[in-house]
């Protein structure tokens, strides 16, 4: 579902600014530091509830500004979407004109997702970016999947609780936090089993090689997770934390049997994080008719020619609308986009 209209105050650097969206291809262009990527950020915000850029929203508020406030309206079915975030208190969210109980909602409505110049780091970093690329996924393919996330952290954030507190109770959490883990995990393998031939043809198609996606639960396989919080609950009860659940699941990349945060290059790098989102979002377009937009910011970074032109044959064939920014007003990316907007010192007008 494309998103038609985006209107957004005290972004960043922006004041406030309007855009009217083509459901193809948009381009922002502008000199650095006009405001392009804080566009993007915006659409990232009102489809996650949260930047692309940091995990602070009140970094994302204009500076003297007390609050920033995102407002949309996707294309048919026109929904409209809402999204207010203020200093010292948490973001709220609309959808329809209602509030919502979930920022995950607003998903539902308006399924977007982003790559950046730092998308690299899917693979370079920790495993909570990851966890996060993973569930996203799932949480389109599998409907009851948000209420299982929630109702898990819920409950672990309350053995945690007792660990730190009463260690004795925090037993009385395992069989809720067993029985909802090992439902996420399950959940999650299937989708990751489902993304495999998706997976493997977008690795050919930028890469020319295989890259191995194997899944890794957070616990043994040969143990319940009901027998891994048994058995480490003396580590747990020491330290205040749960060890085992798939609260500490990761997606474990590898090229040539190695991992490849520790083997591949930059551009390497990039071109497997690259993978991981576009087989993502070809799985989605043709299993499940969810079809994203897509944000493109300075695409083109750290790409040569071949892998650039790899890059562009592959994102054009996912028939998705696209939000791409460039220094320039006629990039080598794609061709004639539909619709321009310039953006320069804070101030966007479309071309």
């Amino acid at each position: 579902m494309s998103l038609a209209f985006i209107s957004l105050e005290a972004v960043r650097c922006l004041e406030n600014a309007e855009l009217a969206l083509h459901p193809e291809r948009n381009l922002v262009w502008g000199p650095n530091g006009s405001g392009k990527t804080s566009i993007l950020e915006a659409l990232f915000l009102l489809g996650r509830g949260r930047s692309f850029r940091t995990r602070n929203t009140e970094r994302v508020i204009r500076q003297g500004k007390p609050q920033l406030t995102v407002f949309g309206r996707t294309a048919a079915p026109e929904t409209t979407l809402g999204l207010q975030a203020v200093r010292g208190s948490a973001t709220v969210a609309k959808v329809g004109g209602a509030f919502v109980s979930s920022l995950a909602e607003l998903s539902q409505v308006f399924p977007v997702q982003v790559i950046d110049p730092g998308v690299h780091k899917l693979v370079e970093e920790g495993s909570a970016r990851r966890r996060r690329w993973m569930d996203w996924a799932v949480f389109h393919v599998e409907h009851g999947f948000v209420d299982v996330w929630s109702r898990y952290h819920r409950a672990l954030r309350q053995r945690n609780a007792a660990l730190r507190a009463e260690p004795g109770q925090a037993p009385a959490w395992d069989p809720e936090l067993a029985q909802l883990g090992e439902a996420l995990a399950e959940s999650r393998r299937r989708g990751l089993d489902q993304l495999q031939p998706y997976w493997r043809e977008a690795t050919h198609a930028l890469m020319g090689r295989d890259v191995e996606l194997l899944y890794s639960q957070g616990w043994a396989r040969d143990s319940t997770l009901l027998g891994a919080l048994h058995a480490s609950r003396t580590r747990d009860s020491a330290r205040g934390v749960t060890h085992a659940g798939p609260h500490r699941a990761d997606v474990h990349l590898r090229l040539d049997g190695l991992p490849a945060r520790e083997v591949a290059s930059r551009g390497q790098q990039k071109l497997i994080a690259v993978a991981m989102i576009l087989s993502q979002l070809d799985m989605l377009r043709e299993r499940f008719a969810t079809v994203p937009t897509l944000l493109l910011d300075d695409p083109a970074a750290e790409l040569d020619s071949p892998h650039l032109a790899a890059f562009i044959e592959q994102v054009l064939r996912l028939k998705c609308q696209l939000v791409s920014t460039s220094l320039s007003p006629h990039p080598a990316m794609f061709s004639a986009p539909d619709r321009v907007f310039h953006v320069e010192q804070g101030r966007v007008r479309p071309v």
